[in-house]
């Protein structure tokens, strides 16, 4: 017999890994949009807090290459928005979470200018090659 793995159940397993790292329950969203409305980064972001969220509930696995969860700045005000209390902060933390567990840096050390290192404060620096680095 011939074990075979469809694409929703490796989908649900992503949602299942979020869920169990951030604690929160995806589902509970409802796509009212208020996290996107209040989010300072949301300019910057190629998709909205609130469409990260819609990308975890229907098992789009290209929420793990999306640039938002890296650009969120955990300020909280997504959270403090949301109908449902759930903390998006906390979600957006255990996507990048699973991104570094594939192994990809998304920082090299090797392709920073030497002058950064002289002008950039150490903790600056130690700080992004914890959160860009696997």
């Amino acid at each position: 017999m011939k074990l075979v793995i469809s694409k929703q159940a490796i989908e649900n397993n992503q949602l299942d890994k979020v869920e169990e790292i951030s604690g929160e329950k995806i589902y509970r969203c409802y796509q009212c949009g208020r996290c996107s409305a209040g989010c300072p980064m949301v300019e910057a972001m190629d998709i909205t807090p609130n469409q990260v969220i819609h990308m975890l509930q229907i098992g789009d696995p290209e929420v793990l290459t999306a640039k938002a969860p890296w650009l969120c700045a955990a300020c909280h005000t997504c959270d403090v928005r949301c109908p449902h209390g759930i903390d998006i902060s906390r979600i957006m933390e255990a996507i990048r979470l699973l991104s570094l567990r594939r192994n990809e840096d998304f920082l090299a050390p090797d392709s920073l200018p030497g002058e950064v290192y002289e002008e950039m404060p150490q903790i600056a620096l130690v700080a992004a090659f914890r959160k860009f680095t696997a």
